[in-house]
């Protein structure tokens, strides 16, 4: 129920799409006696969709969710798994061309393949289910198993966590799967402005990882003084910001997370 709840609230809380549809009120209202008042919210709409796409907003809203957990460095110290969160693929792209299709997040897969290479010895989990609201519900642990060759990693050696829908059931889930064990090292690999409600979300399940960040979208805090060139994209980055500080706060609320802003 969380996660249906979680889509549909999301889906008007979006920046973009919340003054998609303040714009459209403004307009309707135009025609009415309230005009003055669809004027105000036409206007108001404008502004801040040149805001929200033009200045730095959505890297001011994103460099401290991806600098809350450093970069991992090795220490020697023996990793006995790593755990990389789905998110990568597009699914229905990835089945109906027979090839891998990734969206922005693939340096997770990069990362999957890179670590199973350095570390030949840990377990390998892939966490990733389908999902309720696109056409096609392949799980995409399943398109990891599908596709892990051309990767460069052996399929048979990666554990497939196919029912996750949200973080909350990446980690209780992986946590059933894994059976980790007291003072073995686990990584957890997921986007950087991700981490943090990741990590939260591994803590409240029991499951104690290390961080193991990639996908950084901006390149650190000198990104908090640059505009964007194109309206779209900063509505994006607006978009992914406000979302992950959305769900720091209903995972908090919620009791998915152990802290409101988790911390290495």
């Amino acid at each position: 129920m969380f996660y249906f709840v979680s889509k549909i609230i999301w889906f008007f809380l979006t920046p973009s799409n919340a003054l998609m549809v303040a714009a459209f009120v403004g307009l309707w209202l135009l025609r009415g006696r309230h005009h003055l008042i669809g004027s105000r919210l036409l206007f108001g709409a404008l502004v801040a969709v040149t805001v929200g796409g033009l200045s730095p907003l959505g890297n001011i809203l994103l460099v401290p969710l991806e600098e809350r957990f450093p970069r991992f460095v090795d220490d020697g110290r023996t990793v006995a798994g790593i755990v990389v969160l789905g998110g990568s693929y597009e699914t229905e792209v990835t089945n109906k061309r027979g090839q891998i299709a990734l969206n922005e997040a693939g340096e997770r897969l990069i990362a999957l393949a890179e670590l199973a290479r350095k570390y030949p010895d840990a377990r390998l989990v892939y966490s990733g289910g389908g999902s309720e609201f696109t056409h096609d519900v392949t799980p995409e642990a399943t398109l990891v198993e599908d596709t892990a060759q051309s990767l460069g990693v052996i399929p048979e050696r990666l554990i497939y966590e196919r029912r996750s829908l949200n973080t909350q059931q990446n980690a209780s889930y992986s946590k059933v799967l894994c059976q980790p064990r007291a003072g073995e090292r686990w990584l957890l690999v997921t986007s950087a402005f991700h981490m943090p409600r990741a990590m939260g979300a591994f803590r409240a399940a029991g499951f104690e990882v290390e961080a193991y960040p990639v996908d950084y979208r901006t390149a650190g805090p000198e990104s908090m003084l640059r505009p964007f060139a194109f309206v779209s994209e900063g509505l994006r980055r607006t978009d992914v910001a406000t979302k992950e500080w959305i769900g720091l706060v209903a995972y908090y609320v919620t009791g998915k997370s152990d802290a409101l802003f988790p911390a290495p």
